[in-house]
């Protein structure tokens, strides 16, 4: 199975080399549950698209640094390949940007939430109960770093993750799409990082309560095999 990586952001030359590109952590965190999957990357920011959406088994949409709502090409023609995605039935994992994506491009609403930012661990209750989600748990935690976040999931959508701050935690379309707010990918130091960098603009009661968060554990090995059974599902 060919899990084509549509790498939505372009990292610093000092960032990739001391934590690597996007699509290098999900390679990593996904090969290492299933050392079977191969990935091809698409640099989309720079317009490298998939020429046929066939060419994969299955894509993921990576987290980026841009908003949904923001009038570029690339955020355009992403929009509709999530519409072509649902139409011919194709695999799509959406991951913080990719989930609110996802969202507007199928008739949801995205905006900037007017409490700051989502920074740190953020723990997300279980809403359903799909064949794919094995082991069963009931909730999650996962590294977050956002601003913005879903408002109103599309028609189609269901809910499928939720949490005080961020309502609208992950979704499913269907058989074919599931998204996540959370990053799976995010280790510790990369976190730390971004909130370090963050920390003005994020506040400095939110940056201190983000690290307090920090003293709890990621399930980042359990989202990696939840959407490796979604895929091969």
């Amino acid at each position: 199975m060919i899990i084509g990586i549509l790498e939505a952001d372009e990292l610093a030359d000092d960032v990739i080399l001391r934590y690597g590109r996007y699509a290098e952590t999900f390679e990593q965190l996904l090969s290492g549950i299933d050392p079977k999957l191969a990935f091809k990357t698409y640099h989309v920011t720079r317009e490298q698209f998939p020429q046929d959406i066939n060419e994969c088994d299955a894509y993921l949409l990576t987290g980026s640094k841009y908003s949904v709502y923001e009038d570029i090409h690339w955020i355009h023609w992403l929009q509709q390949f999530v519409v072509d995605c649902v139409e011919q039935q194709k695999k799509l994992i959406g991951i913080c940007f990719g989930h609110q994506l996802v969202a507007q491009a199928l008739g949801g609403t995205v905006h900037k939430h007017d409490k700051g930012w989502g920074i740190g661990l953020a723990s997300s209750d279980i809403t359903c109960a799909p064949d794919w989600l094995t082991p069963r748990q009931d909730q999650f935690n996962l590294l977050v770093s956002h601003q913005d976040q879903v408002t109103r999931l599309p028609q189609q959508a269901s809910l499928i993750a939720t949490n005080e701050f961020c309502p609208i935690a992950g979704c499913q379309v269907d058989h074919s799409i599931l998204t996540f707010q959370g990053h799976p990918e995010f280790k510790r130091d990369y976190i730390e990082h971004l909130m370090t960098q963050r920390r003005q603009d994020i506040g400095e009661q939110a940056y201190q309560q983000a690290m307090q968060s920090l003293q709890h554990e990621e399930d980042n090995e359990l989202v990696a095999q939840w959407i490796v059974n979604f895929v091969r599902n």
